[in-house]
């Protein structure tokens, strides 16, 4: 990477976190920040990041981040917890996540009649995830119930993972029409990919978690290795699925869900790192998104895909989070807290970077470019609204009935982020 990047990279985690205590009482979230620092240093403004030059860069940065926030995340879920008491972040991924797509499907089939089918389908998939990175400040809020705070922090710790999978099918059906290879080695492809990925993961994150415990247990290994085991356990998983013919970041997500279900008390040191590496890593990805793919990508948008972009975030999120969440008896202040605290990261800059290797779909520089457009507003929108929606919100729940109210139902955080904040 060019001297004068590192340099930008370097200054801008010092200046922001000499006033990160400061910050944290404002409505600039770090992801703004770091997107604004990108796009005065890229091309559009003072140009001394070159977003072509360093684009190979990105795409490395953002696997490596992802990796890390696929593992680290689903490491801290309790699938026993999960179905006994977090019947509403299941109903999100379950019903919600679901239904988001397909709309988002639709919505896309309406207004691009370049894109394929398929390549609308993809368009949804991407902005399907959320990313609670971008909503720190709602879901680390003491005032907000804890139930709530779960639902939307499990949701966007799992969600990633669940739909990456669908995300390879819909791109192996858009690319089976291109001029590549046919539909029968896209199928067998993506077999190996949804097979082998979670095998290795399983494999990984079963044998390494008992590696770490044992060591541990036994005094050989000592607090600061036990902190990094959790980097070591989710590239060697990534890696060994690539190797053999899976995916790495369904390898990635199942070794931490698997290491999260078989041996929990070894993921307490590997939280604490993997929580101050993860949220490094994920800002460097949003500057990178500010100096690189902004400038690359924005200049293809136009009225149709500033509509989507909003239409992403508003009705494609909050009508399926509505209709997910009938009968739980939660109130409709809750409902559109929800819905509305969906945002778009790190998950979906990934799935772009990954779709643009992918010259056999046609449509994706336009959908990189309504992506990008939505992430960016999402970065701002989400971030200036968390502190006084999460206010909001408190006032709501404190009139809501404390006994008997589905929002106030006792829950046991599986987020240190929750633990920790109680």
């Amino acid at each position: 990477m060019d001297p004068i990047a590192l340099l930008i990279v370097g200054g801008s985690i010092l200046a922001y976190g000499a006033l990160s205590g400061r910050a944290e009482k404002s409505v600039v979230s770090p992801p703004m920040a770091f997107v604004l620092v990108g796009v005065l240093c890229g091309p559009l403004v003072f140009g001394f990041i070159d977003g072509a030059t360093e684009f190979s860069a990105v795409h490395l940065l953002a696997e490596i981040t992802l990796t890390i926030v696929l593992f680290t995340d689903a490491s801290r879920i309790s699938l026993k917890r999960l179905r006994r008491e977090h019947d509403l972040p299941v109903r999100l991924l379950a019903i919600g996540l679901p239904l988001t797509i397909v709309l988002g499907t639709v919505a896309a089939s309406l207004l691009f009649d370049a894109l394929t089918m398929w390549e609308c389908a993809i368009l949804a998939v991407i902005l399907a995830p959320t990313d609670a990175a971008l909503g720190m400040a709602v879901v680390s809020d003491e005032r907000v119930p804890v139930r709530i705070r779960e639902t939307l922090s499990v949701e966007s710790g799992l969600n990633d993972g669940v739909v990456f999978p669908v995300f390879l099918i819909f791109l192996s059906f858009a690319g089976a029409g291109g001029e590549g290879e046919g539909a029968g080695f896209w199928t067998r492809f993506v077999a190996l990919q949804l097979v082998l990925g979670p095998l290795v993961g399983i494999g990984i994150g079963y044998f390494g978690g008992r590696l770490v415990e044992i060591t541990a247990r036994s005094g050989w290994m000592n607090e600061a290795f036990q902190q990094l085991a959790g980097i070591g356990l989710a590239v060697s998983a990534f890696a060994g699925a690539e190797l053999v013919g899976g995916n790495g970041f369904l390898a990635a997500f199942t070794a931490g869900l698997t290491l999260g279900n078989t041996s929990r008390s070894a993921c307490r040191r590997l939280w604490e790192f993997g929580e101050t590496e993860g949220q490094l890593l994920t800002l460097l990805v949003f500057l990178a998104l500010g100096a690189v793919l902004i400038p690359e990508l924005l200049p293809a948008v136009g009225w149709t895909s500033a509509l989507y972009a909003i239409s992403s975030l508003t009705v494609i999120r909050m009508i399926p989070t509505a209709l997910s969440l009938i009968g739980t008896g939660v109130r409709p202040a809750t409902t559109a807290f929800v819905g509305w605290f969906g945002p778009r990261g790190v998950a979906s800059v990934v799935f772009v970077l990954l779709l643009i290797e992918h010259p056999e779909v046609a449509g994706a520089p336009r959908i990189a470019a309504i992506v990008s457009l939505t992430v960016l507003l999402s970065i701002f929108l989400h971030g200036i609204s968390a502190r006084p929606g999460a206010a909001w919100y408190a006032r709501q729940s404190d009139a809501m009935d404390r006994d008997s109210g589905p929002e106030h139902v006792a829950v046991t955080p599986m987020s240190d982020r929750i633990s920790a904040s109680r």
